[in-house]
């Protein structure tokens, strides 16, 4: 008896710890998520809030000017896409969420460019990808040569200041991202921000030549370390409830054998 007693005192022992282990694990893999998480939600909200700007200097410039019928439903569509995007950023849950958002304010800046069109009397504009420098600059107004540090030149989108700017020489405005303590173009803070750009440009050319030999790598040996840590952990996870579970079933096999 007594030393049935120690044993089923040590599998119940190991059986805590499988539990605690597994509990631990997930609260690591969480964490994590939620930090690749945080910076993506914010970049999501500075977009939506820009695309608000922007409709604020629409109405500035809409006033006195009578809107016809088709000016009246490209700005009501702007309007439309404001409130989803910011109900679409609202409900994000993951860095792929973003995807969605960015393709709603894509919408809702073109919408934008016809209703102004209209009111000018010019014909509607041919509906182009955003500024590869920076998504919320608008739709790009001609594909640049760029050669990106270290990387091989290919045709980008661009909108008319960064277009300058490239053909003087000069950097383009870039829109970057806080990776650790260091500010790096959107496309290098990681796999997170692949979601992001695919709602900008995924509709239009293959996004994978655009951003080639740049896409998302800036960090990856870091992303790929991330993953392989946080497969890890899942997998110690699931050990730990497996574990959990087999010695829990020891343990309710020795309580059968004090049943009389």
């Amino acid at each position: 008896m007594g030393l049935l007693l120690m044993l089923l005192v040590v599998v119940l022992g190991m059986v805590v710890l499988g539990v605690i282990v597994t509990r631990v694990n997930r609260r690591q893999v969480e964490a994590r998520r939620e930090a690749e998480m945080a910076p993506v939600r914010k970049l999501a909200f500075e977009d939506v809030t820009a695309l608000g700007t922007e409709l604020q200097d629409l109405d500035l410039e809409l006033a006195g000017h009578p809107l016809d019928a088709g000016a009246n439903a490209d700005y009501q569509r702007a309007l439309d896409d404001y409130e989803s995007a910011k109900a679409a950023a609202d409900a994000m849950k993951s860095p792929e969420d973003v995807k969605g958002v960015t393709e709603i304010i894509e919408d809702g800046r073109y919408a934008i460019n016809c209703v102004r069109a209209r009111v000018a009397g010019r014909p509607l504009p041919t509906r182009r990808p955003p500024c590869f420098f920076d998504p919320r600059h608008g739709p790009s107004v001609y594909d640049v040569p760029w050669t990106p540090p270290g990387g091989a030149e290919r045709e980008v989108p661009a909108c008319a200041l960064d277009v300058e700017r490239v053909r003087a020489g000069a950097e383009p405005d870039i829109r970057k991202v806080m990776v650790g303590t260091q500010r790096v173009p959107y496309w290098q803070g990681g796999r997170a921000y692949r979601p992001y750009a695919a709602g900008y440009f995924g509709a239009f050319s293959p996004m994978d030549w655009m951003f080639a030999g740049l896409l998302f790598s800036g960090m990856g040996g870091f992303d790929a370390l991330g993953g392989i840590g946080e497969g890890i952990g899942e997998g110690i996870a699931g050990v730990g409830e497996g574990f959990g579970d087999l010695l829990g079933g020891i343990g309710e096999g020795f309580g059968d054998l004090f049943d009389f």
